[in-house]
């Protein structure tokens, strides 16, 4: 159960932090020796709190958004929402690229190798892209999403965080880093949503019993508890620029789990 509850916690803290929730997932599901069974299910629940603290983060936003989208196909197309609804649409579909990618991850995801691979090349990706991003100037919100949603299709490769390349690649096309971060996790819905219904989906088809780990409750209660403390404490870190903390934390991570795979 202990295992379980731990799995939840880091859940929660690394959606929100770019050090790749999946990547963490994988190696200590490895290191806990958790059956192949019960992973995609429990997977599956630990992003519903996750999910959750996003619309309850940014409510405003979704709101705005819905509202002055949908509104925009009857009168005024020219709020922000409007805009914004698109870009979302457009990243999330340039996000469907990553799908060829899903049975070579489902594959790697169980190898602290790539995993670790994965980790130090979002390393890489952190500490490369704030140093040539300086100056650039602001790209249109869609030719943003392309590039963001592309970013997020490429994340689903084991170790490669989704945060990290996305806010990352809004950096690169221009965005300020707030914006980068809010856009970042406002696309994250519809396809964290979306990538989850097509699993339950393939579960419902298999006719497999759904079978969870012994305290799964807990675990998504933790996750949802430090995923809110972790999305906060990533809103300060990241604005405040110190993207070194992460890019040496995913590094280390990252030559630990292939030294151990060897």
């Amino acid at each position: 159960m202990i295992h379980t509850i731990i799995l939840g916690i880091v859940q929660g803290l690394c959606e929100f932090l770019p050090v790749s929730s999946s990547g963490h997932l994988a190696l200590l599901q490895y290191f806990f020796g958790f059956g192949n069974e019960n992973l995609v299910a429990f997977d599956l629940l630990l992003h519903v709190p996750t999910v959750l603290v996003i619309l309850i983060f940014f409510w405003h936003d979704v709101i705005r958004i819905i509202v002055e989208w949908f509104g925009g196909w009857f009168s005024n197309r020219k709020l922000s929402g409007w805009f914004y609804g698109w870009a979302i649409i457009v990243a999330t579909v340039m996000t469907v690229a990553g799908l060829p990618l899903r049975k070579l991850v489902d594959e790697l995801s169980g190898s602290p190798l790539y995993v670790g691979c994965g980790l130090i090349f979002t390393a890489l990706i952190m500490l490369i892209v704030p140093l040539i991003s300086r100056g650039r100037r602001n790209s249109s919100i869609l030719k943003v999403a392309v590039v963001v949603g592309i970013a997020q299709g490429i994340a689903v490769l084991p170790g490669v965080s989704r945060s990290g390349m996305t806010i990352m690649a809004g950096l690169l096309m221009g965005l300020s880093v707030s914006e980068a971060f809010r856009f970042s996790f406002l696309i994250s819905v519809p396809a964290v949503l979306g990538a989850s219904l097509l699993e339950a989906l393939k579960i419902f088809r298999s006719g497999e019993a759904i079978l969870l780990p012994e305290g799964a409750l807990w675990a998504v209660i933790a996750a949802f508890v430090f995923g809110f403390a972790a999305l906060t404490l990533a809103r300060k870190i990241i604005l405040a620029g110190k993207w070194g903390y992460f890019s040496i934390y995913c590094f280390i991570v990252g030559v630990t789990a292939i030294v151990l795979s060897l």
